[in-house]
């Protein structure tokens, strides 16, 4: 696996890169960057009962921290498709393939006092990497409601498949967009109008060319689905 690098902080910037999550600690602060951002822009909407256990989820491919400083800022998960999820299905009967070839990005939020350096693109540029390496296409979905998040997936590449309804709890119904990276490996933070030039704020890690993005649009991805991206 390719090592993570971090960027030297000479020019006075914030140190950011991303790796893998590790150990107990990690999650830990990884729970409580959570709880900042569902105090900030209610995501998730339903705060869960074991916030850790919710973070790790099932079928886990792998799941990776951006570090500001030092500091944990940002989660991102990449997990295998399930049964109730709709995008895996989507991308599945449109590429002709089994949904077992698709990968679900999720947990994807970034701290309030973090935004503004591009962690969120990273931390999608890491997931669907990570996908990629495994043969598997990249996918996620977002409550349509959130227009600011679609609008930034949207900017990364992203391709639109279809907009469902899902019913989360007895009486809730709420429409998902339903997403799946660009075709043909092409890197859905690193192409269109939004890539950063070498007056990024930052300097970063995994990518020096990654945009400075709105990781809040992302954020506020308030959704009770326990798969749906951030």
């Amino acid at each position: 696996m390719r090592r993570n690098r971090v960027a030297a902080a000479s020019d006075g910037h914030p140190v950011l890169r991303v790796r893998e999550r590790a150990g107990e600690r990690d999650l830990e602060e990884c729970v409580g960057v959570l709880a900042r951002v569902h105090q900030a822009d209610g995501y998730p909407v339903n705060w869960p009962a074991e916030p850790g256990a919710w973070l790790s989820g099932a079928a886990v491919l792998g799941a990776w921290v951006a570090e500001l400083d030092g500091r944990v800022v940002g989660h991102v998960g990449l997990s295998r498709s399930a049964a109730d999820d709709a995008a895996p299905a989507l991308w599945s009967e449109r590429a002709g393939v089994d949904t077992e070839a698709t990968a679900v990005v999720s947990r994807l939020y970034v701290a309030p006092d973090a935004r503004g350096h591009g962690i969120g693109a990273l931390l999608m540029r890491r997931a669907a990497r990570e996908a990629r390496t495994r043969g598997l296409h990249p996918v996620l979905d977002v409550v349509s409601s959130d227009t600011a998040a679609a609008a930034l997936y949207e900017r990364l590449g992203w391709e639109l498949l279809a907009v469902v309804e899902r019913e989360w709890e007895p009486g809730q119904r709420v429409a998902l967009r339903c997403y799946a990276a660009p075709s043909g490996g092409a890197d859905p933070t690193t192409s269109g109008p939004g890539t950063a030039s070498a007056s990024a704020p930052a300097p970063v890690a995994e990518a020096a060319a990654a945009a400075p993005v709105a990781e809040a649009a992302a954020a506020r991805s308030a959704t009770r689905s326990p798969r749906s991206a951030g």
